[in-house]
């Protein structure tokens, strides 16, 4: 039987693993964001910050975590972001990338649950829904692009890109706490 330590340090790597790649996403959906909206799919650039924001806080969740169990957050992506993609590509890769995250998260909550620590699985159940949905949305998006194609996002050309007021951070939270 290997030691608590031992099995705190393994859900610290799943965790960080985790971690790494929701910053990959937070960096990679950002980007999209910004191309979306260059290109006037305000309603698809949209909903990809609001995803963003999502993937942020779920970066947050999985530090706070590790911070807990003694350890440091990773600071490193997963993996390079794709640039220049283009709009009839976007969704079904992002499609691809949360089903492999849905995949890899199971598997990290498992590893969670080998070692002894259901707080962190249950962490990992609660990102893993919300992940399915982002999954949801990038296909049923996808999916009315390769059936409808430019029918398709032409109707979403020239729709509104604003989330409601402004989103509060630290600046315009006054730079307290």
């Amino acid at each position: 039987m290997i030691s608590r330590e031992e099995r705190k340090v393994n859900v610290i790597a799943a965790l960080n693993k985790a971690r790494s790649m929701e910053l990959h996403a937070v960096h990679q959906y950002m980007n999209q964001h910004y191309n979306l909206d260059d290109k006037d799919y305000g309603e698809l650039a949209m909903n990809m910050k609001l995803i963003a924001i999502d993937e942020m806080r779920h970066c947050e969740m999985f530090a706070e975590r590790i911070k807990e169990l003694g350890g440091e957050p990773t600071s490193e992506l997963a993996s390079a972001v794709v640039k220049g993609q283009a709009v009839k590509d976007i969704f079904s890769a992002d499609t691809e990338a949360e089903d492999e995250t849905i995949y890899v998260y199971n598997n990290l909550r498992k590893e969670c649950v080998e070692n002894g620590d259901i707080l962190t699985a249950k962490l990992f159940e609660t990102i893993i829904e919300e992940e399915q949905a982002h999954m949801n949305y990038f296909d049923n998006v996808s999916g009315h692009i390769e059936t409808l194609g430019d029918t398709y996002l032409s109707k979403i050309a020239g729709t509104s890109a604003s989330t409601g007021g402004p989103t509060k951070g630290f600046v315009l939270n006054g730079g307290t706490n």
